[in-house]
């Protein structure tokens, strides 16, 4: 379990905790500030235009990711007051990864501009690398065309003929697999390692 790394590796552990926890908190915001622009005030009604990871993650959620490395994130919207229910959806549900993105593409920059200096702590080269892997992982997560994903919502809005599948167990019975196949996560990870290598170059990259 997640947990174990808080023994063995305890400054890896909290790089991670709080890399993700920021980065869902954005996520989240994003769906938000998406949503409000669209004419959906149901994030400012409701409280959650805000940096309190507690309010778009909640306690089970942040204890989850303690314990097993996993954690989700919700922003409540209403699509039926969206200016343009179709659009409204792919912008709204597309805004949280490219969050991601955005940050991953902030951190590179940050790393090939820091990543020939000396640091040491938390905030250090690994810690921004870390960051940037995280994200970029996020980004390609959050798109796969599965329900609940953002992706999902995106897809089926361009591909109607998806719809249906939003309620079925399609979702749920596919995530399991993802999460009980271990190269999956692997795989999305070493993408996103290969898409900073290749921004940053591996020579810089002597942590």
């Amino acid at each position: 379990m997640f947990i174990e790394t808080l023994i063995t590796e305890p400054i890896y552990f909290f790089r991670i905790i709080i890399i993700v926890i920021f980065s869902i908190t954005l996520h989240e915001l994003a769906h938000g500030w998406a949503a409000m622009t669209q004419g959906d005030n149901t994030p400012q009604k409701t409280g959650h235009l805000t940096l309190n990871p507690i309010v778009h993650m909640g306690k089970e959620s942040i204890i989850f990711l303690c314990l097993m490395g996993i954690a989700w994130g919700q922003m409540p919207i209403n699509p039926s007051k969206f200016r343009s229910p179709k659009f409204g959806n792919i912008l709204v549900s597309a805004a949280g990864p490219l969050s991601n993105l955005t940050l991953g593409i902030l951190f590179i920059v940050m790393l090939k501009l820091l990543s020939n200096l000396s640091f040491s702590g938390l905030f250090s080269v690994e810690f921004i690398y870390l960051a940037a892997r995280i994200n970029l992982t996020l980004f390609l997560f959050n798109l796969l065309p599965i329900p609940p994903l953002d992706g999902f919502h995106v897809f089926s809005e361009i591909f109607p003929k998806l719809k249906p599948l939003e309620h079925t167990q399609f979702g749920l019975f596919a995530l399991m697999l993802l999460f009980i196949i271990p190269e999956f996560g692997t795989g999305l990870g070493e993408i996103a390692d290969l898409v900073i290598q290749s921004a940053v170059g591996t020579q810089t990259l002597a942590f």
